[in-house]
């Protein structure tokens, strides 16, 4: 019973799952290691120890309208009243246009919970400035005076805080520790921004600590307010690509491929159209030409060699000359200079040395090879007048 793959289609098949292997270590290589990540950033999509993930799901099994928001700023609501826009810890300051568009939406009444330095630089009227030394100690800041936004939270912890530097408008302290302010809140418009200096008290790790979670939902208010996360700060900018790129799809996907087209070639190779390789003939005149200089060569016979390609070309030009075929040697010569043209000296030369080739026992091949060559370019330069001459008759 024949195999299912023949030898060349087994060593194919090995060969694809030996780079396939490769690719998986590969990935595996360059994938991070939990000692490596992060603690994460703010975004709804992060279950690490800082992402908020859990924040935002527990705002949607709350009855919160509460959704991921990866469009521009531009394409904010234009009714912005009972909307509540989420700026964690942007990694971009924006664009001016992009700023003006969060501006009017906070001036037509929408709120916005701007967190981190990156964000005062987003919302209308406030500036803060980044701490370089980032201590991952949490500290608790204590609520400064009685407000809809520390009700049922005295006390929140904050890891890494921003400081806060000022605003145009009246603002109010929320929360407060020594000198350094942890939330701020003031109005613009018909809308209002509050300010915190870290993400801690929504981060995943962090957002069960004291009253944390307290002040995080006294921040978005009312069950009724839609919730906007943004996240095309963050890079996820409503593309699916982008998405996927971010995921181990793509080297799945290169895997998947090579293994495709090792399957498509194997079988075609197997189930393609059966072709005899194309042979030489027999019959070639090249074979015949090899075969005659091989048995020249094994019988030693260089001066019969010699001897054919002479009398051939003096029969050939005895003929052209119109004499006799036992004229002497000189007077054909002179007879060919006369009628041809071509140098004397030369052509009695190479006639002289191949009478004396052809009995010659002790001929060497290189010197029978030089006058063979010699007698067929007179041979060539014979044949191509004879041509001339019949195309002008």
């Amino acid at each position: 019973m024949p195999a299912f793959l023949d030898a060349s289609d087994r060593r194919l098949l090995i060969g694809a799952a030996i780079v396939m292997v490769l690719l998986l270590a590969l990935t595996y290589a360059l994938a991070p290691t939990p000692a490596q990540q992060s603690i994460g950033y703010p975004s709804s999509y992060s279950p690490e120890w800082d992402g908020a993930k859990a924040a935002f799901l527990l705002l949607k099994e709350m009855g919160y309208r509460a959704e991921r928001w990866e469009e521009s700023p531009e394409n904010l609501p234009v009714n912005s009243q009972n909307t509540v826009l989420v700026l964690a810890e942007p990694f971009e300051a924006g664009s001016t246009d992009e700023r003006t568009a969060i501006r009017r939406f906070v001036l037509t009444g929408g709120r916005v919970v701007a967190i981190g330095a990156t964000a005062a630089h987003l919302v209308p009227e406030a500036s803060a400035t980044a701490v370089p030394d980032w201590n991952p100690q949490p500290k608790t800041y204590s609520a400064l005076l009685p407000s809809p936004f520390t009700r049922n939270a005295p006390e929140i912890t904050m890891v890494a805080p921003d400081a806060f530097t000022s605003s145009t408008q009246p603002w109010l302290g929320l929360y407060g520790r020594d000198d350094k302010l942890g939330a701020v809140s003031y109005r613009v418009g018909k809308g209002e921004v509050i300010w915190w200096a870290s993400s801690s008290p929504l981060a995943n790790g962090s957002i069960r600590d004291k009253g944390n979670l307290a002040f995080f939902l006294n921040c978005i208010g009312a069950r009724s307010q839609r919730v906007l996360w943004d996240e095309y700060f963050h890079g996820a900018q409503g593309s699916l690509v982008s998405y996927f790129a971010e995921t181990p799809l793509p080297w799945a996907g290169l895997q998947i491929g090579i293994a495709f087209l090792a399957v498509l070639f194997t079988f075609s190779r197997r189930v393609g159209p059966a072709r005899v390789p194309a042979g030489e003939s027999r019959l070639s005149p090249l074979e015949f030409v090899e075969t005659l200089g091989d048995l020249y060569k094994s019988a030693h016979a260089s001066p019969a060699a010699v001897g054919v390609a002479y009398q051939r070309f003096r029969l050939s030009l005895s003929q052209k000359l119109g004499v006799p075929a036992q004229v002497k040697l000189p007077e054909l010569c002179r007879a060919a200079v006369s009628r041809f043209g071509w140098p004397e000296a030369p052509l009695l030369d190479t006639l002289a040395r191949s009478e004396r080739a052809m009995r010659s026992i002790s001929l060497r091949e290189n010197e029978a090879l030089e006058l063979i060559r010699q007698l067929h370019d007179y041979s060539a330069r014979l044949d191509s007048r004879r041509q001339t001459g019949q195309e002008k008759r």
